[in-house]
């Protein structure tokens, strides 16, 4: 089973993957940025994106759950997106 999570910010597009036997992925505009591999009930990714000025921001998602999959991602410590 595969399920996706999507959310732009500031106009970055930051999408996480999650399959049963192929872990976790985080693609930020398409680009692989961390993934885990196999079986785990709970994972964490981490990223990064710049904004206009070059700044850089963290990006950390939390996923977890036993019969459905939660997810959330943080942009430096600030939550964006909640599913």
């Amino acid at each position: 089973m595969k399920k996706m999570f999507d959310v732009t910010y500031e106009g970055h597009h930051i999408q996480v993957v999650n399959t049963w036997f192929y872990g976790e992925k985080l693609y930020i505009d398409g680009k692989l940025q961390d993934e885990n591999l196999g079986i785990a009930s709970r994972a964490t990714l981490r990223g990064f994106i710049k904004d206009n000025e070059q700044i850089t921001k963290n990006i950390k998602v939390s996923l977890g759950g036993i019969l459905t999959i939660k997810c959330r991602i943080f942009v430096n410590n600030v939550l964006v997106f909640s599913k």
